[in-house]
């Protein structure tokens, strides 16, 4: 008996010990589990993203029920709503994350980082590569900014008056354009960035290197037309 007893100590001590390096673990990692709670959160929400995008590949927005998206992010209804108040909120979001190479663009723009003789060659790069890194939500823009469910309609063309707008502001720095008037240079931006999507329409379903660099070869031509009739053109 008496031999046990040490032991037995020995193990309620070494037990203990444990006990309290865990709490002290715990509580000096107190920040990092905070960190990775918000990890995962964010993993969830990108699950969520990704699997609306990967089922609205052969459907409509308005055909996507909640119950099947967390059912293809695999998660259950309710955990839906910890990160998006609504389908609707879904959908925002990823009008918002379909524009953003159209976004990026014009800040590049903005901060000097396209060529400036090649302007037109380096924005339709610009365009390809952020459509082929996005062309799921470029499939999504294309199904729904002529139908589909009213609120996603208007946050597109929203979003492409706002680009037009910034754009006006960015063509209005070039030589020979900071004369035109805001009337005529929010036409002018009007018809790049409607080009602009139309091009990026065409690149949805192309994976083809062949096809794609045809698609940019037109697209370079097409903008250049563009700027044939601007050199022409006299703003009042």
């Amino acid at each position: 008996m008496n031999d046990r007893t040490p032991s037995s100590r020995s193990g309620h001590s070494s037990r203990s010990s444990r006990s309290r390096s865990r709490e002290s673990r715990s509580s000096d990692t107190g920040g990092r589990d905070t960190l990775s709670r918000e990890q995962r959160k964010e993993a969830t929400r990108r699950a969520i993203v990704a699997a609306a995008l990967h089922l609205l590949a052969e459907r409509s927005f308005s055909a996507l029920s909640l119950r099947e998206v967390t059912r293809e992010a695999g998660i259950v209804p309710a955990a839906f709503y910890r990160h998006f108040d609504s389908m609707e909120a879904l959908g925002l979001v990823l009008i918002d994350e379909s524009f953003r190479a159209l976004r990026d663009m014009l800040r590049g723009a903005r901060a000097g980082k396209l060529d400036p003789n090649r302007v037109i060659e380096s924005s339709v790069d610009i365009l390809i590569d952020g459509v082929q890194e996005r062309r799921e939500h470029w499939r999504f823009i294309g199904r729904e900014r002529s139908s589909g469910v009213t609120v996603l309609r208007y946050a597109i063309r929203t979003e492409i008056r706002l680009i037009t707008s910034e754009l006006a502001i960015d063509l209005a720095r070039f030589p020979g354009l900071n004369t035109w008037s805001s009337e005529d240079l929010n036409i002018l931006a009007s018809v790049f960035v409607n080009s602009m999507i139309l091009i990026a329409e065409s690149l949805e379903d192309t994976t083809d290197p062949t096809a794609i660099d045809e698609i940019r070869r037109i697209a370079i031509k097409q903008l250049r037309m563009i700027t044939v009739g601007v050199a022409g053109w006299r703003s009042s």
